[in-house]
């Protein structure tokens, strides 16, 4: 008689197997990094090549029970300053999440993420915004969605509408308190499952692809202004100003203040949860502007729509001083730097496509300044 042999998984339980083990090291990497407690799962950890029905179900069941467990910010910064995860990985999780049911708001918000961060991986550094049309994400979305038919309905055009105000933003923070973004949130909320269809999975990958663009462009413009202003009250002989509207001391160094301008240049690279960082940042373009006597009205313009529009962007004083008391540690240890000094040289530059999304909500981690991981390169 011929001995019996191990059952083979049928071809859906072979590929679901398949997945939870290209899934499986992601997962417990994620689940290291940020302490998240979770049951092993045994026949992942063994890696077996042909289990049973009962044991490819306990890997489906450990992997709902981690996507419980993740949250968006977390995936999202993980994503971006880890090497663990090419473009065949982002793959496969976009393929699990758009697999699943039931569609929650949380799954929605990764997929969103995840199909943005595809694209701008695979996107050239020089993709000018007019060459990101629905056609160009579209064919950089082929592994993923395979053909897709580019006649958009037309509830989409919201979106041109939303990225038309944004563009129109003076500065960082009129686009946090204009309004802008929670257009933004209200068109991928009232989607529904048709946020689900083929063409709108691509129309709000350009979106958050140009979007990001935006914002980056304004935070740069924010930095280079604050700099700039630094510099102009070097010169007129000034040491210190009053900073405590950003959370800072009320006589805060000049020469501090630029160290914590070139701590954020790195920190907006490398991290992606940046609430309370991105609204110090407004607040203090603000403080230098009235150390120089002069108002910003691009600021005054932003606070009244977004009083209007009632934004949100949680100031969490706690977190906020625990954030500002590391930037002047970080300051204060780099002042025994030779180069502490000197004045800033060029402006400098963030290419778009190379810098994560932004996210305008604080996670519930400190921030670090002296953070120097860097996100992965485009291919």
């Amino acid at each position: 008689m011929t001995p019996s042999q191990p059952e083979s998984p049928t071809p859906d339980l072979a590929a679901a197997w398949s997945s939870a083990r290209r899934l499986h090291p992601i997962y417990a990497e994620l689940a290291r990094e940020f302490v998240i407690e979770a049951p092993a799962c045994a026949d992942l950890e063994a890696a077996a090549d042909a289990p049973g029905r009962e044991s490819v179900e306990q890997a489906q069941q450990w992997l709902n029970d981690m996507d419980e467990r993740i949250q968006v910010y977390q995936l999202r910064q993980f994503l971006q300053t880890s090497s663990l995860v090419d473009s065949d990985g982002l793959v496969a999780l976009l393929q699990h999440f758009l697999a699943k049911t039931p569609r929650t708001d949380s799954a929605r918000d990764k997929i969103d993420f995840l199909m943005v961060q595809y694209f701008s991986q695979g996107a050239p550094t020089d993709l000018d915004d007019n060459s990101a049309d629905l056609a160009y994400v579209a064919q950089g979305l082929e592994p993923v969605l395979g053909k897709v038919e580019l006649k958009a309905p037309v509830w989409l055009n919201a979106l041109d509408r939303v990225l038309d105000s944004a563009r129109r933003c003076r500065s960082l923070d009129e686009l946090l308190h204009g309004g802008v973004l929670e257009q933004g949130r209200k068109a991928k909320a009232q989607a529904g499952d048709l946020f689900y269809l083929p063409i709108a999975l691509v129309a709000f990958t350009r979106f958050g692809y140009l979007m990001r663009r935006v914002f980056f462009r304004l935070m740069l413009a924010d930095l280079n202004n604050i700099l700039d202003g630094l510099t102009e009250l070097d010169e007129q002989g000034v040491e210190t100003i009053d900073c405590r509207r950003a959370q800072f001391s009320a006589q805060e160094p000049i020469i501090r203040l630029r160290l914590i301008c070139q701590s954020w240049k790195v920190m907006f690279q490398a991290e992606y949860s940046s609430g309370q960082p991105l609204r110090m940042l407004v607040d203090l373009r603000a403080s230098v502007e009235g150390a120089l006597g002069r108002g910003s009205a691009a600021e005054d313009g932003g606070r009244a729509a977004g009083a209007a529009a009632a934004m949100a962007v949680p100031r969490a004083a706690a977190a906020a001083a625990g954030a500002s008391g590391s930037a002047s540690k970080a300051a204060e240890a780099r002042q025994t730097s030779p180069d502490a000094a000197a004045k800033p040289k060029a402006k400098f530059a963030v290419a778009p496509a190379d810098v994560p999304e932004f996210e305008i909500f604080a996670a519930p981690q400190e921030w670090n300044p002296d953070a120097d991981s860097q996100p992965g390169r485009k291919k």
